[in-house]
């Protein structure tokens, strides 16, 4: 018997809002959400039509095309832009988007589309399944940046103009999930085939805006789409993503009305601006991490206690404070709250000297030991390191910092080049997508160079899963040995905060931190 999906027409497009702190040595469920300035619902008047809606973002997004994009400049403007087969909604379950339903197989490798109709791209052609079964394979093709999460795909067959099959090598839980972002967003055919590899500079796809020009490094100006298959929507008449590198410049724009939203709000204004009339600041839980990758296959971390020791003495809750402000929450998993594999492995224990050296006895450093932590070279990650020395101390660690730009981090990291190593993950919706390729055995992100058989199996099992139930009580399971073995030092969820001038109405959370637009007015 094949298992059916379907939701309600309407999708929940919306803002995402993030959470601060929690208190050490809380369980998972006991921990809140709190904003920094005023409640993350909005109660809003009925929606204005007109007027145009100035972004902030912190870069030009390099490709406008979801097939070659890598940059997350990218995808904040995309969701405006193009649609995808489902989304996501504000409690980070899966729900339709140009897909209105869909069914799985009872092997769990082939899901099928029932796709919306009367749904226009940009350029007037129609959507359709032969839309999607373009997007795809072109996906598929070796130049795609998609490929890779897209690998299980194995063909894509339409049945009828509004149905499309999906055959996978082999059951993948996180597909769906993976279809709420670049993957799942569908471009026109006929525009592909119009401007070939030019179509990074001419997107075209269903959504509520429409691509109207750019001017490098500055902006990237969208208009209402009149066609929009959601009823009423979208309500704004422009939305203009503008560029601001530094975010207290851009800060400075929004308090004199030339930006609506901040992206990428500086820190350590979020208290300053707590009771600011015209700007709201949102800050919660995002869906990625940062820590520390323990090298496991050298001395000093191929002693688990070592590792363990290290990971008893950081104190998270003042590094958030201290170092970020109040903007990330403290975590021990790579499970964010919005996450159906949350739970108790995200609870952490405040700093414990006496049973830190009695784990250094137990691995024969009773006086401590030594080693190196490489870290970025932005002034948060010195302080952050600067931070952990201090606390490694009392138990005789000495911390060697040594600072490396990021580029040069991330090779150091991938080869195994390294003692320790502060890198961290931008995160995405499925449990799978922050945990699978940096704790399996030889997989690209496993920068600890960690090997555990029970490990790979429990990964394996979750992927192949398709019962969320019962991935959950895998996961369960699997962070109850990595919580134990400590190969990498979960330091806190990254938050994203945001700037919201009083004339914007209209969000909604959503956990990818990205914006959209449809349902937003001013």
């Amino acid at each position: 018997m094949k298992k059916s999906f379907s939701w309600g027409l309407s999708v929940v497009l919306a803002l995402t809002i993030f959470v601060t702190g929690c208190n050490g040595g809380k369980s998972a469920s006991d921990q809140k959400t709190n904003t920094m300035a005023g409640d993350s619902k909005t109660v809003s008047t009925a929606p204005k039509a007109g007027g145009t809606l100035s972004v902030e973002i912190n870069a030009d997004p390099p490709k406008l095309d979801p097939s070659f994009s890598t940059a997350l400049v990218d995808r904040q403007v995309f969701q405006s832009i193009f649609d995808k087969l489902v989304d996501t909604d504000a409690s980070g379950k899966i729900v339709p988007m140009l897909a209105e339903k869909w069914e799985v197989s009872d092997d769990q490798k082939v899901y099928t589309f029932k796709l919306r109709q009367g749904v226009k791209f940009h350029d007037g052609t129609d959507f359709n399944a032969e839309a999607v079964k373009f997007t795809f394979e072109r996906n598929m093709e070796k130049n795609s940046v998609r490929r890779n999460e897209i690998l299980e795909v194995e063909k894509v067959t339409v049945s009828d103009p509004y149905t499309v099959a999906v055959q996978l090598k082999k059951p993948f839980a996180p597909f769906l999930s993976i279809l709420t972002d670049r993957a799942g967003m569908i471009v026109s055919p006929e525009a592909v085939k119009k401007y070939g590899d030019d179509f990074i500079n001419h997107p075209v796809g269903t959504g509520p805006f429409i691509y109207k020009d750019r001017v490098k490094g500055t902006s990237v100006t969208l208009e209402k789409n009149p066609n929009y298959w959601q009823k009423g929507m979208p309500y704004l008449d422009k939305v203009v993503y503008k560029v601001f590198t530094d975010s207290n410049v851009a800060l400075t724009n929004q308090k004199s009305g030339q930006v609506d939203i901040t992206t990428n709000f500086p820190f350590k204004e979020i208290n300053n601006m707590a009771n600011d009339p015209n700007i709201k600041v949102i800050n919660q839980a995002g869906q990625g991490y940062q820590g520390i990758h323990l090298n496991t296959s050298k001395a000093p971390f191929s002693k688990k206690e070592l590792r363990q020791a290290v990971d008893l003495m950081i104190d998270r809750d003042a590094l958030v404070k201290v170092a970020l402000s109040g903007a990330a929450t403290p975590a021990h998993s790579p499970f964010a709250p919005s996450q159906f594999a949350y739970g108790d492995s995200d609870k952490y224990d405040k700093p414990n000297l006496e049973k830190a050296k009695e784990l250094l006895k137990k691995a024969g450093k009773p006086d401590g030991f030594a080693f190196t932590l490489k870290i970025g070279t932005t002034p948060t990650n010195q302080q952050v390191g600067e931070m952990i020395q201090n606390m490694l101390k009392p138990a005789g660690i000495t911390v060697n910092l040594e600072k490396v730009e990021f580029g040069t981090l991330l090779e150091q990291a991938k080869s195994g080049n390294h003692e320790s190593v502060q890198v961290g993950w931008s995160g995405r919706p499925d449990p799978d997508q922050n945990i699978y390729e940096f704790a399996y055995t030889g997989a690209s992100n496993n920068y600890s160079q960690y090997s555990n058989p029970e490990v790979d199996r429990l990964l394996k099992a979750g992927r192949d899963e398709g019962n969320e139930t019962k991935r959950k009580a895998i996961y369960n399971d699997l962070m109850k040995i990595l919580n134990d073995d400590d190969e990498y030092v979960y330091l806190w969820h990254s938050n994203n905060v945001f700037g919201i001038s009083k004339a914007v109405q209209g969000f909604k959370y959503i956990p990818d931190g990205l914006i959209r637009t449809a349902t937003i007015s001013k």
